[in-house]
């Protein structure tokens, strides 16, 4: 099955139509959705996919409890000992890159995290 690992911006919070075309695309070909929990664009394409009653979400959150999880889907839980920061967060994100065959990347311009994203998925082909 097809993955793909959507990232952005915490500081976007709303999702322009391109990305919502995008979006329906991803909904439409029943594609499997790797996503992380934090607000922002996390949030934003999460309550997307639950609006479309897309089913076929993997929520990665960091330790024991995901902060956004809009459509109850199921949780992979990273584990961050000895991490701090934006290195305790980038862990789950290498976790999404990998385990996807495509990426979505919904970029500030700004956003030090997605910009890794970006790499990582790059990086793997």
């Amino acid at each position: 099955m097809e993955t793909v690992f959507i990232s952005g911006s915490r500081k976007l919070g709303r999702l322009n139509a391109a990305i919502r075309e995008r979006l329906d695309a991803i909904v439409d070909r029943g594609f499997r959705v790797v996503i992380g929990d934090a607000s922002g664009s996390d949030r934003a394409v999460q309550s997307f996919l639950a609006e479309r009653h897309h089913r076929n979400v993997l929520v990665h959150c960091m330790g024991s409890g995901c902060r956004n999880n809009v459509g109850a889907w199921p949780v992979h839980s990273v584990s961050g000992r000895g991490k701090r920061g934006f290195q305790y967060f980038a862990l789950k994100d290498a976790e999404m890159a990998h385990e996807a065959d495509y990426g979505l990347m919904i970029w500030d311009g700004k956003s030090r995290g997605t910009f890794s994203n970006i790499l990582r998925m790059l990086d793997s082909g």
